[in-house]
Formats: C-alpha cells, sequence, structure tokens
C-alpha cells in the first residue's frame, strides 16, 4: 500500500505542478528516486503523465476561457489578445516545448488552449517536453550511468 501511496503522491504533486498553482513535483521525484525503492521508469512516467494532464487542465481553461473576452472582468485586453494570437501563430506550437520551465510554462499551455491548438498536437509536443524533463532530472540525481542502466 505505502508503494500505491508513493506513486500517487507523485501523480497529484506533478498534476497540481503543471496547473497554475504554485506548486512544485521535483523534490517528490528526487526523494523517491534517493529511496531506490521504486521502479525509476515508472516514477518518471508517473510524474510525466500527471503533468502532462495537469497542462491538459490549463489547455481546457484556455480553450473555453475565451467565451468571456467580452465581459469587464476578463483579464486580457482585446489588443493583447490579438497580439499573443500573432505571436502563438507565429511560434506558438513549438513554443510549447518549453511547456517544463518554471513560471513560463503553464502559461504557455493555457494560451494553447486560447489559441485552439488541436489537442492531439498539444499532447504530443507537451508530452515530450515534460518526459524529457523528468529524465533529464532524474539522469542528473542519479547520475547518468545509473539511469541507462535502469
Amino acid at each position: 500500500m505505502l508503494t500505491i501511496s508513493a506513486y500517487l503522491g507523485l501523480f497529484l504533486s506533478a498534476f497540481g505542478a503543471a496547473t497554475l498553482l504554485p506548486l512544485g513535483s521535483e523534490a517528490v521525484l528526487i526523494g523517491l528516486l534517493l529511496s531506490d525503492a521504486y521502479l525509476l521508469w515508472l516514477l518518471v512516467a508517473v510524474a510525466s503523465v500527471g503533468n502532462v494532464l495537469g497542462s491538459l487542465v490549463n489547455w481546457t481553461l484556455g480553450r473555453y476561457l475565451e467565451h468571456f473576452r467580452q465581459r469587464r472582468w476578463f483579464p486580457v485586453s482585446e489588443r493583447r489578445l490579438h497580439q499573443a494570437q500573432g505571436w502563438y501563430a507565429r511560434y506558438g506550437r513549438w513554443a510549447l516545448l518549453l511547456s517544463w520551465l518554471p513560471i513560463i510554462g503553464d502559461p504557455l499551455t493555457l494560451v494553447a488552449g486560447v489559441m485552439r491548438e488541436r489537442l492531439w498536437v498539444f499532447l504530443l509536443i507537451v508530452g515530450l517536453a515534460k518526459t524529457a524533463r523528468y529524465s533529464m532530472l532524474a539522469a542528473l540525481t542519479l547520475g547518468w550511468g545509473s539511469f541507462v542502466a535502469s
């Protein structure tokens, strides 16, 4: 039961960290990696899936947030929204490769929803970025040799 709880805790921390909430999942992953009690590939997979699903929440919020753009409380001016649309038309899809970065990654996934990025493209790019991030974190934590051997 403790094993399932550890994986669930990692999933929830990775999920929350990918939303607009100010959370982090790196410490949880590193702690579980250093305990040497869990499967490396499963830890990376659980963290990646949780983080991608959290980003999907942002994408979904972005998809439906634009329906309220004419409201007074809408957080972005019409001019700024047009600027963002132009920026996303130029760089958008490939900017999602930066979705793993702190501070800018979560808003990028929200903007992708506002800009109506196709779901399969979003999931593919964000999934690659997030999995690469957790894989590199694991490799740096355990040392490259240990990571490759697992």
